[in-house]
């Protein structure tokens, strides 16, 4: 079952550290659209090439971004236990390793209570760049992130505030808001929908607001950007996508609307033969672009019968 589509290409920009501390994220085969025992996936656009690896359990532990036959991106996942330990990323110019701008992250994780984990960031030339602490609670929720770099130190508040079947996720850095993510529940005569608002600040003042909207079974079914008007101080809308699916919750159409006008653009897919089948390949239409996954399976592994003698 489709929930979500996440672009493939360039994957390694979510790599790359933001402007503001975010949670550590540990990425798995569901994450990418893909099902059953995969080993790895190789996909392929008219634009670049992605290759993600994964272990038997499911974690991925290698992505290739290929940019062009010399210059490439590599990252590698370590893990024990189920948690992260290390990540190096690795750039590659004129098939030359780029020691400036390669990193690794190492990872040691205090588990009495209440959890915490500090995250060490230093360049392949063996520069610090950055440390960080997460601090989580007794239900193992994330609470503070302190950041140190050059620059000094900076301090991200993770707050929650429940309200009946709503919980809004705060993001405060040195005590000015960032992010907020409200989850809450929408009824209708289809069932309950979860809703997911996303708010952006810059500098504690409103930016911009994207509104998802998930069915039932947990598929994207409309996606709503709102840009924040100073004049009207209010956010407006900039556009938004409606979902629609097949029977075998496959995604066939996205409707996008903008202002006075809209677009479509319709999905078809082709599936390989694994007992949980996966798409190999996707066109987009009226574009007629596409992409083409080539995955390669984990062995199954035979259950051995008992005797009965």
């Amino acid at each position: 079952m489709v929930k979500n589509y996440i672009a493939f290409f360039f994957f390694s920009i979510l790599l790359i550290p933001s402007l503001w501390a975010q949670e550590i994220q540990i990425f798995k085969v569901q994450d990418f659209d893909l099902n059953g025992k995969v080993k790895s996936c190789l996909v392929i656009t008219d634009y670049g090439k992605e290759l993600f690896e994964f272990n038997k359990e499911g974690f991925l532990t290698k992505t290739v971004t290929q940019y062009n036959d010399t210059d490439q991106d590599i990252t590698y996942y370590k893990y024990d236990n189920g948690e992260l330990l290390e990540k190096r990323m690795e750039s590659y110019k004129d098939n030359v390793l780029d020691e400036t701008t390669s990193m690794a992250n190492f990872y040691s994780i205090d588990t009495l209570s209440p959890k915490r984990i500090l995250e060490k960031i230093i360049s392949y030339d063996k520069e610090f760049l950055e440390q960080q602490e997460y601090e989580y609670d007794e239900k193992g929720k994330l609470t503070k992130i302190t950041t140190s770099n050059s620059e000094g130190v900076d301090e991200t508040s993770v707050e929650y505030t429940p309200y009946k079947n709503e919980l809004t996720k705060s993001f405060l850095i040195n005590g000015i808001m960032e992010k907020s993510i409200r989850t809450s529940e929408r009824k209708n005569t289809k069932g309950t929908f979860k809703v997911v608002l996303t708010k952006e600040y810059i500098d504690g003042e409103s930016n911009k607001a994207i509104e998802e909207v998930y069915d039932v079974t947990g598929k994207l079914v409309s996606k709503e950007v709102f840009l924040h008007s100073p004049t009207k101080k209010e956010f407006v809308s900039d556009k938004k996508m409606i979902y629609s699916y097949d029977t075998d919750d496959m995604l066939e159409k996205v409707v996008t609307k903008i202002s006075n006008s809209m677009s479509v653009k319709e999905y078809i897919f082709q599936f390989d033969s694994n007992a949980e089948k996966n798409w190999i390949k996707q066109i987009i239409t009226p574009e007629n672009t596409y992409t083409t996954r080539k995955i390669t399976y984990y062995p199954v592994e035979e259950t051995k019968e008992e005797n009965p003698n």
